[in-house]
């Protein structure tokens, strides 16, 4: 497909088929191999002070594992055994006895809550709907009303295409900060991107590395130069988040809580894929607007991949039957790279764990994001 045909099949509404529209083969396969480090901004994220609800939150280093092999049933994740899962590890996790006391130490009925889900890879493989519909049903068993949950992601138009809807999720904000109008159009009628008005230029990372796309490209990315701005969702909108990504890998390494939360949560990104993938995981995690507002990460392992990832190829896509529940998004993220890189070596894709494939996983917890050495994590594992 041309480049630019390719961009006109995002569109109107092929998103799925792009996951990451401007990251190349090349700059894939550069992910973790680049010893030039441009210079970042993350001093200023490091000098702001955190608060009681900084990352990595009440439980440093708990990850609860939950597998029920009937989880998923005729290749579609059930409901009914998700909100199970999802029952015993918030139970497990703050050893309440009442899931609703379990949900009231993450969250209250003033919060606006929002459900960071993934959706890039499409139909074939997003954050279920499973898991999303227990999540929105044990805060409303806890007192949370409809109206304060938000459903987001970068692109509303993923959302959409993977079945997070209006109709689907009735009284429930779904937004994205990428965004076209009812004609499938990216611009105002003044020429202005309908995204420029869901950004806060008031919080920025920046990176000396140059991002410059052409037309079709650019309402994917909402901005060049060497600013990724943040979406006024995390800024303004919620006062706290609950992480949803799914196991999946990119290559020899791992796509799961701080990279659903950085690559989700600014502008400008492509720039950042070749030489500072690792750092932006990392370093975007340590901003305010995502570092004092994630109380939770649920990685939805119910059905995810091994290879072939971040998009989706269904020869590489499994059943793990699997939650993995903390508020420590680094030490869920070293949990779940451990059960995907098992996977790729029982498969033979790979010998052994590369350690350069989570470095990301280590700078952030040299940012005091988590807990990321093996040794110092407190797994706790059911089976159901």
């Amino acid at each position: 497909m041309k480049r630019r045909d390719f961009f006109r099949t995002l569109s109107i509404g092929g998103v799925g088929l792009a996951l990451s529209p401007v990251v190349n083969a090349a700059q894939k396969s550069s992910l973790f191999l680049s010893d030039e480090k441009p210079s970042t901004n993350i001093a200023d994220a490091i000098a702001i002070p955190r608060t009681k609800d900084s990352m990595p939150g009440l439980f440093p280093g708990r990850v609860v594992k939950v597998v029920d092999n009937s989880s998923v049933v005729d290749g579609i994740p059930s409901a009914d055994r998700a909100y199970v899962m999802l029952r015993e590890s918030l139970l497990a996790l703050t050893g309440e006895k009442s899931l609703k006391k379990a949900w009231r130490k993450f969250v209250s009925p003033n919060d606006i809550i929002g459900l960071k889900v993934n959706p890039v890879a499409g139909r074939l493989l997003t954050t279920s709907h499973a898991v999303t519909g227990a999540v929105i049903k044990q805060l409303e068993e806890s007192g949370i009303p409809r109206k304060n949950i938000v459903i987001w992601d970068r692109r509303e138009m993923q959302l959409h295409e993977t079945g997070y809807t209006e109709e689907s999720y009735p009284g429930i904000e779904i937004v994205g900060t990428e965004c076209m109008d009812s004609a499938g159009g990216f611009y105002d009628k003044e020429g202005k991107l309908y995204s420029e008005g869901r950004i806060d230029k008031n919080h920025v990372f920046i990176a000396d590395v140059e991002g410059k796309y052409d037309s079709y490209t650019i309402p994917y990315m909402v901005n060049e130069g060497k600013n990724s701005y943040f979406t006024n969702i995390v800024t303004e909108k919620v006062t706290k988040i609950i992480n949803l990504p799914i196991l999946k890998n990119a290559g020899p390494t791992t796509t799961l809580c701080l990279k659903n939360l950085a690559f989700g949560a600014v502008t400008n990104t492509s720039r950042l894929h070749s030489k500072l993938w690792h750092e932006t995981c990392a370093y975007v995690c340590a901003f305010p607007p995502l570092r004092d507002k994630v109380v939770l990460n649920i990685a939805d392992g119910l059905i995810g991949c091994f290879d072939g990832g971040p998009s989706a190829k269904p020869q590489f896509i499994c059943n793990y039957n699997m939650l993995l529940v903390g508020s420590d998004p680094v030490a869920v993220d070293r949990v779940g790279h451990d059960v995907i890189i098992a996977k790729r070596v029982e498969q033979g894709i790979q010998k052994v764990d590369k350690p350069e494939a989570s470095r990301f996983i280590d700078l952030a917890e040299g940012l005091s994001l988590g807990i990321g050495q093996r040794e110092r994590i407190e797994l706790i594992e059911k089976k159901l």
